[in-house]
Order: structure tokens, then sequence, then C-alpha cells
């Protein structure tokens, strides 16, 4: 079968042959893929930074999409650690880690939105214990899954939404998704600080999909402006596309009620994800968020991966 392979970490995935799969113990299931994303995780899962990485080569990338198998079942699923990923004609899957979706579900919007949906919605939902009226900072919100992630704060009940972001143009259009203000990331630290302090020193939770630089400027400005420093702020890290490291004020752990997660595959563990794979589904195929796919052939592949990083878009692979 033809499939995107990944024979060296520093290329892109090439179009070329696989060995097609086949289900081989309870519960795996061989479908054809109809759509799947071409997400962050996807790509450095590709180029092996991926924390999850196990180095191994040759790999076929993708952790997640839409397909449908012998059954004549539509299913949402998400792969485990796998070389045979979802960047193919075909892959085989786990029936426990997927969901059905309805006929007539529209596989290119829910492999576009699934995973970015997921990555706020989880976060707010399994990792702390976020209560509708609490109010969100989303911390790289003009990328495609923070975006996502305003709408998904609206979605659960926030009470007032800071979108943070570089994108001036971007961030003009997020109050169209629920922000109720928007904040620049541009300039220098101190800028920054200054910036993220006024706009959001009040809030009760951080999505943050930057990491480095711009989020130890942006804790400094929350806690240092503060009107309250006893009431919880909840950090929750998602993404890093400002670097991997990000220098904590230690006075910012010690003069306020600051608590720093993480939230991904590991702190989140399979169980929860599962748990909460239907009720993301249904809002996505209900038309509960807006999604705006780039759909590219599987067979441009490798220029796909050449525009993903100036993307604004969600690209989605189609064989």
């Amino acid at each position: 079968m033809k499939a995107a392979v990944v024979h060296t970490f520093d290329l892109a995935p090439r179009f070329d042959e696989f060995p097609a799969p086949s289900a081989l113990i309870d519960h795996q299931l061989v479908v054809d893929v109809l759509a799947a994303g071409l997400h962050p995780r996807v790509r450095s899962q590709a180029d092996g930074s991926h924390y999850t990485s196990t180095g191994v080569l040759p790999l076929v990338p993708g952790v997640d999409g839409v397909g449908r198998g012998s059954d004549g079942l539509l299913r949402y699923f998400v792969l485990g650690d796998t070389t045979l990923g979802s960047l193919a004609e075909q892959t085989v899957i786990d029936t426990r880690r997927s969901v059905v979706l309805p006929e007539g579900s529209d596989p290119v919007s829910v492999a576009a939105a699934m995973n970015p949906v997921m990555s706020s919605w989880l976060a707010l939902r399994r990792r702390i214990p976020f209560e509708a009226g609490q109010s969100v900072l989303v911390l790289g919100a003009t990328g495609s899954a923070g975006r996502m992630a305003v709408q998904v704060a609206a979605r659960l009940g926030a009470s007032r939404i800071v979108a943070a972001g570089r994108d001036a143009a971007t961030l003009s259009e997020l109050h169209h998704f629920g922000a109720d203000d928007v904040v620049s990331l541009a300039g220098d630290s101190v800028e920054v600080a200054r910036r993220v302090g006024a706009a959001a020193s009040d809030v009760d939770v951080v999505l943050d999909y930057v990491w480095g630089e711009p989020a130890s400027a942006a804790m400094t400005g929350i806690v240092t402006q503060r009107a309250d420093r006893g009431i919880p702020l909840a950090w929750v890290q998602i993404g890093s596309v400002a670097g991997p490291t990000a220098g904590i004020p230690s006075a910012a752990l010690r003069s306020s009620k600051l608590s720093i997660v993480g939230s991904g595959q590991g702190s989140v563990s399979t169980r929860d994800i599962l748990a909460e794979l239907a009720d993301i589904a249904a809002a996505i195929t209900a038309g509960g968020f807006e999604v705006d796919p780039l759909t590219v052939p599987l067979s441009d592949v490798e220029q796909a991966w050449t525009d993903a990083p100036l993307a604004r878009r969600r690209i989605v692979i189609v064989p």
C-alpha cells in the first residue's frame, strides 16, 4: 500500500510503499483511512523529537484519523505507539480506542478538529478541576490548537477568555470565536509581561501552547500584577512552540498560589482520553466548533510537510 514513510528523521516523509497491515489479535481492525490530521504532534513524531519517540525506522507517522473497516462503521480512532500511523491508505486500530461516528459525518472536519479540541478539552476536564464560571488565558491562541482552545473554553463555560498570540491578523479574529480580550505576545519579555499582566492578571487558568520565554514573561506579568495572589492559578502546559524550556521565576512560586501541570500523552491516561472521546466527537459532528481544514492528497505529503509550519489552517491528509 501507499503511505507517508519516514526513512530518516532529518527529511520529510516520502510517498512510498509500506507493507499492508493485518489484524492479529482481538479488538484489532484494519481500516481504510479516509482522513488524518497533520498535527504538530505528528510532525514531532516524524522528526524524532517527541518525548515518546523510540527512534525506530522506517515508520508511518500519524496519531489519529477517521476510517472505515470491514464492519462498515465510520470511526474516529486514536493510535497507540506504533510504526504504522494514520498517514497511509490503511492502518490497524484497536476498536477500544475508537468511537463510532454518525453516518454523514465529514471525515475531514472530524480529523482536523479532534486533536486540537482534545488538547484543551482534556486539559480542562482531566488535568485540573475546572469549573464553569472560571476565567481562562490561552497562550498561543493564534495557532490552530490555540484558536480551538478559545472555542473549547467558551463551550465548557469559561466566564472570561483572554487570547494571547503573536499573529496580529489572527488575534483580531478571535473575538468571533469567543475571546473577550486579546493581547499580543510580540516584543521583548518586559513588554510582554506588562501587557499580559494588564490583560489577564486575574485569570484562574492558563492554557499554555507556547512555553519558552513568552510563558516565563507572561507568568511574571500575571503574578506581579495579580490583585489577590492567594487566589489559585492553574497553569496547564500543553505545547512548546516557543521552546522546550522556560525559566520559572522563583518568586512566582513563592508569592502566589500557582500550580503548574502538564497535559499530554502520559499525564493524561488512555482511560481518561477514551472517556472523553464520545463527547468530543459528538460536539464536533454536531457543529459545535468552527473548523476550516486544508485538504491535501497523500501523494503530496512532502509538499504538505513544507507548507505546514506556515499554514494557518489544519492540514488533513486524504489517501
